[in-house]
């Protein structure tokens, strides 16, 4: 059985074989970097940014960026701190029966349900289905590998969330199309759980205070797939000095971030934009970083 130790679970007590307590009740020092994000280059002609084109086998991202100087926050022994409804993020712990993420058909038969009872736990949320995943141990530089990338498919050093507002709704439509006009009347969330396969050093996961990031800082990109049709809509950035980033250092398989995409309820943090990046300290000889992520529906 998972074993889930997170700061706050306020709205349904623990379930059972699941032990929940403090995580960061400890304050070791901490690992802050200062590094460089890709935020979107806009040109300033009120232009949309470029399209993703997404194949079955290829990626092409070819949008502009430009390199912006931030300090990345450890929140090792604040881990508490952070919650969904306040920064849009939120770390527990949580030991996943899970180890290897090699075989699809384990990860939708096993880790799916697993994921989907973690996020019902600690949400409250009483619906809960998680729609898709990615598993990824290639380079950073995998876009530009050309045919065939997405089986190298690396972490992705640009600034962005997985939904804009219209895209959240493109997903609830597309996955539940008899019953959206009903749910899009409750509280409904896009949330993403992301853990290492093994403890991060190489690219690890950077995530922004929600509340640090203004609307106009945000910039509808849209999916398209091989043929032009539109398969989705995110969110890429431009830079501003003023938001505040953080991660968790020498993440390890057990220790799980929650990301929110969305959230309809619009007086708290709705979304929290999301960057891989390079900590100077290691210098690129520490193999490719091992991550798994899996996006979810939640309905209130």
């Amino acid at each position: 059985m998972a074993t889930l130790v997170s700061h706050r679970l306020p709205l349904i007590p623990p379930a059972s074989k699941i032990h929940a307590s403090q995580l960061g009740s400890v304050s070791p020092s901490r690992h802050d970097v200062v590094t460089t994000l890709n935020y979107w280059k806009d040109p300033g002609d009120g232009s949309a940014p470029l399209p993703i084109i997404v194949g079955d086998t290829k990626v092409t991202n070819e949008r502009p960026t430009i390199a912006f100087q931030v300090t990345v926050e450890d929140v090792t022994g604040q881990e508490g701190h952070f919650t969904l409804d306040s920064h849009g993020f939120q770390f527990c712990r949580h030991e996943s029966n899970e180890k290897l993420f090699n075989d699809e058909q384990r990860i939708k038969c096993e880790y799916f349900p697993e994921a989907e009872k973690l996020l019902r736990h600690i949400t409250g949320a009483f619906r809960v289905h998680v729609f898709d995943y990615k598993v990824r141990r290639g380079p950073s530089y995998w876009h530009q590998l050309g045919q065939n990338n997405v089986a190298s498919r690396g972490p992705l050093r640009r600034v962005h969330i997985d939904q804009s507002y219209h895209g959240a709704e493109l997903v609830l439509r597309k996955y539940w199309p008899e019953e959206n006009d009903a749910l899009m009347e409750r509280r409904w969330q896009i949330i993403n759980l992301w853990r290492p396969i093994k403890t991060i050093h190489q690219d690890p996961l950077a995530v922004a205070d929600s509340k640090s990031v203004p609307e106009a800082d945000l910039a509808a990109t849209s999916m398209l797939d091989d043929s032009g049709e539109k398969k989705a809509e995110t969110w890429t950035v431009r830079p501003n000095a003023a938001h505040r980033w953080y991660f968790k250092y020498e993440q390890t398989p057990d220790e799980v971030v929650l990301i929110k995409c969305f959230d309809s309820a619009k007086d708290i943090a709705r979304r929290a934009p999301q960057c891989a990046f390079e900590d100077p300290a290691y210098g690129g000889d520490e193999g490719c970083r091992e991550s798994v992520e899996v996006r979810a529906l939640l309905v209130y």
